[in-house]
């Protein structure tokens, strides 16, 4: 039979392990919400100054400037923090890319000496508005598809580490009017999935393998006017 003694330190021992348990599942759950972030579109119009100055090497920081646009917290400037994080690496695989702030945040990472490879759809990487140009002409290493079909992905990998993805086009029409939505996550496993997918597309779309002029089944262009619109934007 136990005694009151034992039964006594039996429960104590019971609260203590319960309490680390508890614990220990809080700062999971917070480890693992800092691992995730949903950004819903569009995004009101902010001043990101601050946060290109300081990507610049500026000491700027996320705060009010000369500009007229109102300051603080919005989809944009996160999504432009995110991708300001980047240290050595970014994979980036989208439609369309005419925003000038998603832009400037990419030839920044570029000048800092982060690798940065871009892969795009190449009917409207030529469109007016497009960036892809401005990236290529920086020394940004650049490759479009050469098919029938449209490359259509929307993500980005950063460091290796971070996945960021959804619906969204880098154009300020998605950005500032549409409805749109980007997933940006750290999850090992998703993150080796979509690395592999942009290194299989890589590969397809290395210039050794082009037969330039050679298509003979041309893309249906039924948005192109939309997106032309968009890029102008």
């Amino acid at each position: 039979m136990w005694r009151g003694g034992a039964w006594a330190l039996l429960a104590a021992a019971l609260a203590v392990g319960l309490e680390a348990l508890a614990e220990w599942l809080l700062r999971r759950r917070r480890l693992e919400a800092r691992r995730r972030e949903v950004l819903f579109f569009p995004s009101r119009v902010t001043c990101v100054e601050g946060l290109l100055a300081a990507g610049e090497g500026g000491t700027g920081g996320v705060g009010p400037c000369s500009c007229p646009l109102p300051h603080g917290e919005s989809p944009l400037a996160r999504l432009l923090a995110r991708l300001l994080s980047a240290r050595r690496s970014l994979e980036l695989c989208v439609f369309a890319f005419s925003s000038q702030q998603l832009s400037r945040a990419v030839l920044l990472l570029h000048r800092r000496g982060v690798r940065v490879r871009v892969v795009t759809d190449a009917d409207y990487m030529a469109l007016q508005g497009s960036q892809i140009g401005v990236l290529r002409r920086a020394g940004i290493q650049v490759r479009h598809d050469q098919d029938s079909g449209y490359m259509h992905h929307k993500f980005a990998i950063i460091d290796q580490r971070w996945l960021l993805t959804g619906s969204l086009n880098w154009t300020a029409q998605a950005i500032q009017h549409n409805r749109e939505n980007v997933l940006i996550l750290e999850d090992a496993e998703c993150v080796k999935l979509f690395l592999e997918e942009f290194e299989k597309i890589w590969e397809n779309y290395n210039p050794a393998h082009y037969v330039f002029f050679s298509k003979e089944v041309p893309k249906e262009n039924k948005h192109k006017s939309e997106t032309e619109r968009q890029l102008k934007k």
